[in-house]
């Protein structure tokens, strides 16, 4: 079978991948966490609200680079009576995609504690992506890509504005967090060839550890 370098293997079994990254689903409740994993790994949106209680877990299989990653996406509950189980998952992961309702304000304000924890409870080398959802509610937008870029800058992190509902820069943000995530990786095994980052796994390492996939309401 002839693979492209953004080939998805959602059909080929979990053995087969080079890599395993975890990534992490931060931000407040209803800013669309889940219907932007739902249409990544299943290319679905459903239109109804539906709270994520405690964590949910997906997996995502593709080619990035000829390499064959296997993505543990973890979509965390925004409630605050919930940050307590989030933050135990903060551990090991290579990147977190912090997330907003570009339709409300607090939402936005919000992102700065998420990545503050972050920052304080995850690897030091861990890939943050700000996303901004909801680009199609265009009437109803509260926060201004102006004032978004002000943040990133300040915080030297990338962001994208997305719409799970439109299919806008889902695949887009995933694998530039997925390729930015390798680039560090890479960077860090340059430095130190025996050194192999909690939260990156090579095939042999996972396989030996790996937990049956699933969704999780822990």
């Amino acid at each position: 079978m002839q693979k492209g370098e953004d080939e998805t293997l959602d059909s080929v079994m979990d053995v087969n991948f080079d890599y395993m990254y975890k990534i992490l689903m931060v931000g407040n409740s209803g800013v669309g966490k889940t219907a932007y994993v739902s249409r990544y790994c299943d290319d679905h949106f459903n239109p109804a609200f539906i709270s994520t209680v405690g964590i949910d877990f997906r997996v995502k299989n593709l080619i990035r680079n000829q390499k064959r990653i296997k993505l543990q996406i973890w979509d965390t509950a925004g409630q605050e009576r919930y940050q307590a189980i989030t933050t135990a998952y903060y551990h090991g992961a290579m990147g977190f995609i912090v997330m907003f309702d570009l339709t409300s304000e607090d939402t936005f304000s919000a992102c700065r504690m998420w990545i503050q924890q972050i920052k304080e409870m995850a690897l030091e080398n861990a890939i943050i992506l700000l996303i901004g959802n909801k680009v199609d509610l265009t009437a109803q937008r509260q926060v201004s890509t102006e004032s978004i870029e002000e943040f990133t800058d300040s915080l030297g992190i990338h962001f994208f504005e997305t719409s799970a509902k439109e299919n806008t820069n889902i695949k887009e943000s995933a694998e530039y967090l997925v390729d930015a995530i390798t680039q560090k990786m890479s960077e860090t095994i340059e430095k130190n060839p025996n050194f192999t980052p909690r939260g990156v796994k090579p095939r042999e390492t996972a396989v030996a550890n790996e937990k049956p996939s699933g969704s999780c309401g822990c």
